[in-house]
């Protein structure tokens, strides 16, 4: 499984690790939107809506997502609970690539419904949580999301591990949420679910520094790539293998790995 001796490469990643997991990525990155926040459900809430957008250009990613929140009064529980259908219209000049004001203003409603019916975002995990995975409780997450009235195109904006999708961003999301805030990078606020049920937000710059140390095989960056790469962080560390998130994404994209 490893090309180079284990206790190398987990040395190695390790200090990866040490190097990027720290405040000062914050400010490049999307998890810098949900920081501005203490409100637990705003947290949770400010995270969805910038990891369900986070993808193309870093800077555009951290843009239109400040610009939604503020959109939403910059208090995003609030407008998700209280909001009436004309604090809706201004939704509609919201766009992020194939996500615009439509699929935004479903986020809205869907959102809502978790919460109200559900017991949050939080709530929906921990219902359908698994012995060593979440990514079942990915599938249920959208089948909720989606059991009110809803436009048939916004579907495509969330992932589902059970179609075979490696569904990087909400994997990306519950990293933040779970794992601990030891260095004040993800915020740790789900402490019912333990890091260990983690999975990898499994994208190209991650998935080719994983194949190139010998951690992932599988060509195609989908679930079962997602699935083969977690057994490899697992045997790295069992208790916190997304931790190693920042290592492979750092080496791709600040090193050129």
């Amino acid at each position: 499984m490893f090309k180079s001796n284990f206790f190398e490469l987990k040395e190695f990643l390790d200090s990866k690790v040490e190097q990027y997991n720290t405040p000062e990525f914050i400010d490049s990155d999307p998890i810098k939107i949900p920081h501005f926040y203490s409100l637990k459900e705003d947290i949770e809430i400010a995270g969805f809506l910038t990891a369900t957008i986070s993808w193309g250009n870093r800077k555009s990613i951290i843009k239109n997502s400040t610009y939604l929140m503020e959109l939403m009064d910059n208090s995003p529980y609030e407008f998700v609970m209280y909001h009436k259908p004309k604090d809706l219209e201004r939704i509609n000049s919201f766009v992020h690539r194939t996500f615009n004001g439509l699929d935004c203003k479903q986020f809205i409603k869907s959102l809502k419904h978790i919460y109200i019916n559900h017991n949050g975002l939080e709530g929906i995990f921990n219902k359908y949580s698994q012995k060593n995975s979440l990514q079942l409780a990915i599938h249920h997450l959208k089948l909720h999301f989606f059991e009110i009235k809803h436009l048939q195109r916004t579907q495509k904006h969330v992932s589902d591990p059970m179609k075979n999708s490696a569904a990087k961003r909400i994997n990306m999301f519950l990293r933040w949420m779970i794992r601990p805030n030891y260095t004040k990078v993800d915020f740790g606020i789900w402490s019912s679910l333990s890091p260990s049920l983690l999975s990898c937000p499994l994208d190209v710059h991650s998935g080719n520094v994983a194949r190139k140390l010998g951690l992932l095989e599988r060509a195609q960056n989908d679930a079962r790539a997602v699935a083969e790469l977690d057994e490899s962080l697992r045997i790295l560390d069992s208790l916190d293998p997304v931790k190693y998130d920042f290592a492979l994404f750092g080496l791709g994209v600040f090193e050129d790995f």
